[in-house]
């Protein structure tokens, strides 16, 4: 399958977005304050749901990069 350059930039630029949303969050959520991620110094259910959506998105979005990366570079060699 070949992707056109459009559809190969969008995925790279949507993993690396993927990656600079969801490490400002898991940053967020380990500093919150507010009681929900930890109670007592300890980590909540929410805490835990939350860190593994974090955990997925950075799975999903390395992915997409990389599908990204390699349509880039397919049309670069035939260029």
């Amino acid at each position: 399958m070949k992707l056109s350059r459009p559809v190969s930039w969008f995925l790279l630029a949507f993993g690396v977005w993927s990656w600079i949303i969801w490490i400002t969050f898991v940053k967020n959520l380990v500093k919150d304050g507010s009681g929900l991620a930890f109670e007592d110094g300890d980590p909540t259910a929410y805490f835990w749901v939350h860190l593994l959506l974090a955990i997925v998105s950075f799975v999903w979005g390395t992915v997409i990069g990389v599908i990204g990366l390699r349509g880039v570079r397919a049309l670069r060699r035939t260029s």
